[in-house]
């Protein structure tokens, strides 16, 4: 019976920690990115993000093309529609945007790719590499993109993740 507590504590201990530390990681949106991101020197990366097609891909589900298969499979809404704004935006719900403070208007975000920066976001974090992945920051792969670009979006295309890197990089020249 001691043993059989022991084990049941010792697991809400585990689950608990393990909750707190991922409340840790939160959302901080685009804005914050923008104020160490988007110097010439650095490689004006949120430039090259507003400037892309994840920063508008809410605006895309505006689009004759995104309203024409809306209507035709029974979508109300593609800019509200959880099935299309799971994609289209940071979060997937706009209740959720809501409730972190990011706009949905952000699209898919740095953080989107990246993860929740509010621990990462330090200049003296973001400095070293290993500091900031093992501060929450993700290092975006194949796998990563493939959890939107695939199959269940109804406008796929096949996706090679080496070109498809190419067409959005933003690499920072001063840490090369």
């Amino acid at each position: 019976m001691i043993t059989k507590n022991l084990v049941l504590a010792l697991c809400l201990v585990f689950f608990a920690g393990s909750s707190l530390t991922a409340q840790d990681f939160e959302y901080i949106g685009a804005a914050k990115c923008k104020m160490c991101h988007n110097k010439p020197a650095t490689g004006e990366q949120y430039k090259i993000w507003s400037d892309g097609p994840h920063a508008n891909a809410m605006k895309s589900l505006s689009n004759e093309k995104s309203m024409k298969y809306a209507k035709e499979n029974g979508i109300a809404d593609p800019t509200t529609d959880a099935k299309c704004v799971k994609c289209h935006s940071t979060f997937g719900s706009i209740d959720e945007s809501v409730n972190l403070g990011i706009k949905i208007t952000e699209g898919v975000s740095c953080e989107s790719c990246h993860g929740p920066g509010s621990v990462y976001k330090s200049k003296t974090i973001m400095q070293n590499r290993e500091k900031a992945i093992a501060s929450g920051m993700i290092v975006p792969d194949q796998k990563t993109c493939e959890g939107c670009h695939n199959k269940e979006n109804p406008f796929y295309k096949p996706f090679n993740f080496a070109e498809a890197s190419k067409k959005i990089a933003h690499p920072n020249p001063a840490a090369q």
